[in-house]
């Protein structure tokens, strides 16, 4: 056996347990980083050839794995832009320079521009909702935006759609023409009216006065007027004509609206936008006039007083007169082996070549994790684990200087033979 490759055995075996130590000492720092991952050194075996009668000792390499794919516990905070991934996939974040980066650290805190960024100083990405549902593309993180929570203040949007539901009494009196709301006359007769809220394109709030006649058997007109234009007490008749005015009939046999029936009505907002309300969820059966559904898009100039993210990624800006918008869509990545994923500092990581593509998605669809809110996923690190690799990397690290000091004696030996 070579003196020397003993020693240099020695020192490959006190270098790798040095290393396993700084793993251990990073593991440790980072026990109470959100979302951090632990790593954990793994060895191999470094043999050389060896001839009949010798033996050539190698040494010993180092591997370092993260477990990246391994969850964190969960923990419940008060703040409502703290997110965790539970399951697959990472947040989408990005650097100053709007390079992007998978991350699981989801303490997130609007900045001094209203972007909101976690603890590493990387701004959290979402797709923009202000044209629609995004163009999500499968296979790139195209199309994302950093989240921004005030870039909406006083900012006011028009009514476009809305949606009304309510129940019409079967058993309701016959209103003969001339007496309808239609005719906006004095003393019209109807059965039930409802009033909606609906804003102009510089946000005013525009009052619609909804009212429903019984014409005939399984027939109901429908005239909305504004209120604005209401006589002397609140009622007819009006200073302008009606709105829109819909004859809408039921199918006796179930009481909903016939498939021949008109199921909307097209409002022109004044000084607003063309406003399209949705009457399909009309029912006409014996009971009482009762509202089971009313909404209106839109909302008055207003200062964002707060977020709230729902559990399928979409953020809302909630304005300070109780008006909610939905702004973003928050989508998770994920590639086929995370624990290969590039470690950076700041607790992100970068798509390697042995990591596999990225996959967008959105959160809890096509196997992503769910997204949860007012929580942190904590570190997987456990410290008892820890504390006994420590121990053994300190135990093989002088097992393996007691090696190489043994073959310094054994030189030295070999050197005093010419004395």
């Amino acid at each position: 056996m070579s003196i020397y490759g003993t020693m240099r055995t020695g020192v490959s075996g006190m270098a790798a347990q040095a290393n396993r130590i700084g793993v251990v000492a990073d593991n440790m720092a980072n026990v109470n980083t959100t979302g951090y991952k632990r790593s954990s050194t793994q060895f191999s075996s470094f043999i050389l050839n060896s001839q009949a009668g010798s033996y050539n000792s190698g040494g010993v390499e180092t591997h370092i794995r993260q477990h990246v794919s391994q969850q964190g516990a969960l923990q419940y905070t008060t703040s409502a832009t703290d997110l965790a991934v539970n399951g697959n996939g990472f947040f989408v974040v990005s650097d100053a320079n709007g390079t992007p980066f998978l991350t699981r650290a989801g303490s997130f805190v609007p900045d001094g521009e209203g972007n909101l960024i976690n603890a590493g100083g990387f701004q959290l990405m979402g797709y923009p909702l202000a044209n629609g549902d995004p163009n999500v593309v499968v296979n790139s993180m195209a199309g994302l935006t950093p989240v921004n929570i005030t870039q909406n203040a006083l900012e006011a949007t028009p009514s476009t759609q809305g949606i009304f539901g309510a129940n019409l009494p079967s058993n309701a009196d016959i209103v003969a023409a001339g007496d309808r709301p239609s005719d906006n006359v004095a003393g019209s007769v109807f059965e039930a009216k409802s009033s909606l809220v609906t804003y102009d394109n510089l946000g005013n709030e525009v009052i619609l006065d909804i009212y429903f006649t019984k014409t005939a058997a399984n027939e109901w007109e429908v005239t909305v007027f504004d209120q604005a234009e209401a006589g002397p007490g609140g009622g007819f008749p009006y200073g302008a004509g009606p709105l829109d005015t819909q004859t809408l009939v039921f199918d006796p046999a179930n009481g909903r609206l016939d498939g021949g029936s008109p199921n909307a009505l097209n409002i022109a907002i004044p000084a607003g936008q063309a406003f399209a309300l949705d009457l399909s969820a009309m029912t006409q059966v014996a009971a009482d006039y009762t509202v089971m559904r009313a909404n209106v898009n839109g909302n008055a100039p207003s200062a964002v007083r707060g977020v709230e993210f729902s559990s399928d990624g979409t953020l809302y800006a909630v304005f300070e007169n109780g008006d909610r918008r939905a702004t973003h869509r928050i989508p998770l990545a994920d590639v086929r082996s995370p624990d290969n994923l590039v470690a950076t500092a700041g607790n992100i990581y970068s798509i390697g070549i042995n990591s596999g593509d990225v996959t967008m998605g959105f959160p809890g669809e096509g196997g992503m994790g769910t997204m949860v809110t007012g929580a942190l996923e904590q570190s997987n690190v456990d410290l008892a684990d820890e504390l006994t690799n420590m121990i053994e990397a300190q135990r093989g690290y002088q097992a393996n200087s007691k090696v190489f000091q043994t073959g310094s004696d054994l030189l030295e030996v070999l050197v005093n033979l010419k004395r």
